[in-house]
């Protein structure tokens, strides 16, 4: 079983050569990290999977991001992802467990809606992420539509349409 910790415990350095070995290093060009862009990940909400050598097997990493509708409101959300995980440790819970981390460390008193991309028949089966309320959404860089997923207890408060960009008071 995975041991996750808070991933502010883990060197930086760490954190970026896990993720270009789980992604690649050309990551840095696609739409997601446009939609978080000039933004830091929330602490509280990101986590590192460690495993049975306590050697750094995966992390997850949240951001403030918001929606703008077309008469330029701005909507808070939060981003889920990247959920990385090693190679050789795929397909042994670390992500499920970096998941179930992550969400459950929202507050129950004001949940944000949270968004990803990300595969709807997975992270819907497991989370209730889903593409039926983000059809509208558009986002700063290429995506398929498919894969635009939002999850929130009430979906009534979303907006239709709008451009999905980094959070910045």
């Amino acid at each position: 079983m995975a041991n996750i910790i808070p991933l502010p415990e883990v060197d930086s350095a760490l954190i970026e050569q896990l993720l270009d070995r789980a992604f690649e290093p050309e990551r840095h060009k696609r739409t997601a990290y446009k939609v978080r862009e000039g933004t830091d990940w929330l602490p509280g909400l990101s986590f590192a999977a460690l495993d049975e050598n306590d050697l750094l097997a995966g992390t997850i990493q949240c951001w403030p991001v918001a929606l703008t509708d077309p008469s330029g409101r701005r909507h808070p959300l939060v981003m889920v992802g990247p959920v990385a995980v090693l190679p050789e440790h795929q397909g042994r819970g670390f992500g499920k467990a970096l998941m179930v981390a992550s969400l459950g460390a929202l507050s129950p008193e004001a949940p944000l809606p949270q968004v990803m991309i990300g595969d709807p028949e997975y992270y819907g089966r497991f989370w209730g992420f889903t593409n039926e309320h983000s059809t509208g959404w558009d986002l700063p860089g290429p995506f398929e539509q498919r894969r635009l997923l939002v999850r929130c207890d009430n979906p009534a408060v979303l907006p239709k349409q709008g451009m999905l960009g980094p959070w910045r008071s």
